[in-house]
């Protein structure tokens, strides 16, 4: 298993369970890399439903294990989101009757986020969704596979008569399979071993800004395609200690083909205006940043919640954007496909999964 990020951890730790021995390969801390900060926003909804069933499933195995690590992953507070898309959303969500949601009224909005500007437009919350409490969910699991880890830097993978090879900074290993779940350095590893995955790479920020004032009960994550506040794509988490937010834009800037940022300058820019969306939308927050979270994205062709499985001859790769929330159902869907010998269901690359409508 090459990258130690939520994906990999969660493939590692399900190998293991099911009675696989597991070599865990990651070069940095666990969780560091496209992995980083300290939440992401769990949610159900998702404009492919073949998407929605995956959330779902992964929604069971965050609370399985909840109870095997002994500590709360998501959040209890809900999801909330406004804008037009929001009956869209609903009408996906009627065939998931195990996914409660319900519309929101302007009061109960202004209850649950009290954070918000007044808006009166369509509003919704997703009742199981929440904040996944990020370093908990990394540290649990690193903890369990600490004596399965190599700190060590892979710079090949490849095929030899007896199996596969991975080449790292200080050693040569021989595995019967290996796993790719190493974030923007998944490509070029696949790529060395002749499998083609087509990721497109950007770089992104979100910004974390203070709460003013604590609510009485905890705080919803948050998405905002409304255009009301002069943003779309706005997604937004608490962290865990409730008095911290984490505003982020879902722009990215463009990367050189050598893997470098190719503007600089636009992820200031990307900062200014989250700082500006927060002095406009979310009154609660003071506008001064407290932390910055930069990270690499890498997103499939067919749409900014795509994600597929590549495998073939002892080597297998997953590649997508948004994939924290799904990672027990992938970790699944890993460890099936090097057991079993196939990829299960609509997780196939070729079957497009989280393709965008129209």
């Amino acid at each position: 298993m090459i990258g130690a990020g939520i994906v990999g951890l969660s493939a590692a730790y399900t190998l293991r369970e099911r009675g696989a021995d597991v070599v865990l390969y990651e070069s940095g801390a666990p969780g560091g890399g496209q992995s980083a900060g300290q939440s992401r926003i769990f949610r159900h909804a998702h404009e492919d439903p073949r998407l929605v069933a995956l959330v779902a499933r992964s929604r069971s195995l965050w609370r399985e294990w909840e109870r095997d690590l002994g500590v709360e992953l998501v959040s209890p507070d809900g999801a909330v989101a406004i804008g037009e898309g929001v009956e869209d959303k609903l009408r996906v969500l009627e065939d998931f009757p195990e996914v409660p949601v319900r519309r929101l009224a302007p009061e109960e909005l202004h209850d649950r986020l009290p954070l918000l500007a007044g808006y009166t437009g369509p509003a919704m919350l997703d009742v199981d969704g929440g904040a996944i409490r990020t370093l908990a969910a990394v540290g649990a699991l690193a903890d369990r596979l600490r004596g399965a880890t190599v700190q060590d830097h892979v710079l090949s993978v490849g095929r030899t008569p007896h199996g596969m090879e991975v080449r790292t900074g200080t050693r040569v290993d021989a595995h019967d399979h290996v796993v790719l779940c190493a974030g923007r350095g998944t490509a070029p590893l696949a790529r060395g071993a002749g499998l083609s995955l087509p990721v497109e790479l950007g770089a992104h920020v979100r910004v974390t800004f203070a709460v003013r004032a604590r609510a009485g009960h905890g705080l919803p994550t948050f998405q905002d395609g409304s255009g009301a506040f002069g943003e779309t794509g706005v997604y937004a988490a608490p962290y865990p200690d409730g008095r911290h937010y984490s505003v982020g834009l879902s722009e990215t800037t463009g990367a050189h083909p050598d893997g470098g940022v190719a503007d600089p300058a636009a992820l200031a820019a990307l900062v200014e205006r989250t700082v500006a969306y927060v002095e406009r939308a979310l009154p609660g927050l003071d506008p001064a940043p407290v932390d910055h979270v930069h990270c690499w994205v890498t997103r499939l062709p067919w749409g900014d919640d795509g994600v597929g499985i590549w495998s073939e001859d002892g080597l297998t790769a997953v590649a997508g954007h948004n994939l924290f929330k799904q990672a027990p159902a992938l970790g699944e869907a890993l460890a099936r496909t090097v057991l079993e010998g196939r990829i299960p269901g609509d997780l196939h690359h070729d079957a497009e999964l989280g393709r965008a409508a129209g």
